[in-house]
């Protein structure tokens, strides 16, 4: 079987790649009855010369692959029909600008595994870039917060070479004393923040302590589904429940955020589920949130003052709760925004060689041992030329009807 990992078309550019020059070559020994090549790319983080010093091809065309590896959605013009594709393809939540890429992959007969479904069989995601969006989305609320107070200049992640240099960056600034950082999440995202926070030495305390102290050094709180939602009925919450039907609950997050500053959107937010705030929790006089590193990205959704996404060449703005609208950094009574919505693209390195070390772990060995524990089954979304059972509920937004 051959395997091609392609390059990224999409724009603006991703550096990422699947697989590293060495993991290949770690691959290719495990796996000496798998063959690797990768097609030329000018952009990708690692360079063609990287993979050709150790014995990997590099090809202008990937026709005769088996399997073609990717990051990002490949373009249509750009499919090969017939082909086993793994890229993400962002059309599980029915999103629009990707009906017509998921009609193109059908006609093509394309078998399409999506990197975003590839899961255990409890539906627990087994690969991502979670934790590089954590890590870097806590690092830029930090670097919006420097500019906005003029407390200390820290450098782009982009420009930075690995996650260590971002760190060491890091290592250089002070924080204010009584500054109250919370975290929402406990997944790979929150844990990708955490790691930031911890890194800074800032203290951890428990939420019941961050809801009724005050404290002189920064402190922050990680909180769960339940710390930040209750039932309407005033009774114990249950997280199964609150997963299950959330519809029996509100939020409760105003508590937190009448004592925090700097707040990171690090959950998963559920169809259904109660907003965190909304733009009239924003307004409330007591509402003391001035700054939000919104990692999960749902634009006009659970987290009032994220109105729109942010990028990497321009990821800072500001809202104004009274008026509503984005207003300059800094205004008075306004609530500082990091809303970039591809942030692991700021850590190329560092994302690839995690991303990669996941899939060698649990992908590629569904492709020698039969798929025996059916992490490709669970991942083909399409096959013949038809949406595979489990995406069935698809063919209407295929069909244009939703």
């Amino acid at each position: 079987m051959k395997f091609g990992i392609i390059k990224e078309r999409k724009n603006p550019p991703d550096r990422r790649v699947v697989f590293s020059p060495e993991k290949i070559s770690q691959l290719q020994k495990k796996y000496p009855q798998l063959e690797f090549v990768v097609e030329a790319s000018d952009i990708r983080i690692f360079k063609d010369q990287d993979y050709q010093d150790l014995g990997i091809p590099v090809v202008q065309n990937m026709e005769d692959c088996d399997v073609l590896l990717g990051v990002k959605e490949v373009p249509k013009t750009a499919l090969i029909p017939n082909k086993k594709y793994f890229f993400f393809s962002h059309t599980i939540k029915k999103q629009s600008y990707n009906r017509d890429l998921l009609k193109e992959i059908l006609a093509k007969n394309i078998e399409l595994y999506d990197h975003e479904v590839i899961t255990k069989e409890n539906g627990a995601r087994l690969i991502g870039f979670g934790r590089y969006a954590g890590l870097v989305g806590a690092y830029n609320g930090f670097r919006l917060m420097g500019q906005r107070d003029q407390l200390f200049d820290l450098p782009k992640a982009e420009n930075l070479p690995d996650l260590e240099a971002m760190k060491a960056a890091l290592n250089e600034i002070q924080l204010p004393a009584d500054l109250k950082i919370c975290l929402t999440g406990l997944g790979k995202v929150a844990k990708g923040a955490k790691e930031i926070l911890d890194h800074l030495n800032i203290k951890q305390v428990t939420p019941e302590n961050y809801l009724q102290q005050n404290f002189a050094e920064a402190v922050y709180t990680q909180i769960d589904v339940l710390d930040y939602n209750k039932r309407k009925d005033g009774k114990s919450g249950n997280k199964k429940e609150f997963f299950k039907d959330p519809s029996g609950y509100i939020s409760d997050f105003m508590r937190f955020a009448k004592v925090t500053d700097y707040f990171i959107a690090g959950h998963f937010y559920g169809d259904g589920a109660p907003y965190l705030f909304t733009r009239e929790d924003a307004k409330k006089p007591d509402f003391k949130i001035n700054l939000v590193a919104d990692v999960s990205c749902d634009i006009d959704g659970p987290v009032a003052s994220t109105i729109r996404p942010s990028t990497i060449a321009d990821p800072f703005y500001a809202y104004h709760p009274t008026t509503e609208k984005e207003v300059e950094i800094g205004a008075p009574n306004s609530i500082a925004v990091m809303a970039v919505d591809n942030l692991p693209c700021e850590l190329p390195k560092d994302a690839s060689e995690g991303f990669g070390e996941m899939f060698a772990q649990h992908v590629i060995p569904a492709f020698v041992n039969g798929d025996q524990d059916g992490v490709l089954e669970r991942a083909l979304m399409t096959k013949n030329g038809q949406l595979t059972s489990k995406y069935a509920y698809l063919q209407d937004f295929v069909d244009g009807k939703e």
